[in-house]
């Protein structure tokens, strides 16, 4: 099966300096993401590939919809998220970082997969100063306040605690 995430650098590779720019959109699918996190929504790059002595240098960026839950309150989220990627593909991999040019092409697909899977987060907030529930009664803190007291302080710890009375405060 062919994919727009394969493409043929023979030109390329005959005159360091050329350039091409590669501007697709894939279905999700053709990822074969293993992460139940992304979307099935199209995933798109736009990325500009320059010949250098070595290889092949590839900058641009793409971009795709993950959805998850709040880390705090497990309201469900979906958001695009776009990624920068700057990589090195040769024919002869000298760097353990580098991808492989395989009969005069490079398939952009892994690479795309790996820095989209790393960059998706992995203890989500639906907002930064999002509350959660009330950790004795359960209460969604968002929506209401709860009359939960102030939990005691675990025996363990009051030998500290009367510590932290006695010690100077400090500025920062």
């Amino acid at each position: 099966m062919a994919t727009p995430l394969i493409v043929n650098v023979v030109e390329l590779l005959r005159r360091p300096g050329n350039t091409k720019d590669v501007i697709v959109s894939v279905a999700s699918a053709d990822l074969t993401f293993d992460d139940a996190r992304m979307t099935d929504d199209p995933i798109d790059v736009d990325v500009h590939l320059e010949a250098l002595s070595n290889g092949i240098s590839v900058h641009g960026h793409a971009s795709a919809t993950w959805a998850g839950e709040c880390r705090r309150c497990l309201v469900p989220l979906r958001e695009r998220m776009q990624i920068d990627v700057d990589e090195l593909y040769q024919v002869v991999a000298d760097s353990p970082d580098a991808y492989a040019i395989e009969n005069d092409q490079i398939n952009l697909l892994p690479m795309v997969r790996e820095n989209l899977l790393v960059a998706i987060p992995l203890g989500p907030l639906c907002r930064e100063d999002c509350p959660g529930f009330c950790p004795h009664c359960g209460t969604d803190l968002k929506t209401g306040s709860c009359t939960c007291s102030a939990p005691a302080v675990d025996d363990r710890w009051a030998a500290l605690e009367a510590l932290k009375g006695r010690l100077p405060e400090t500025s920062e």
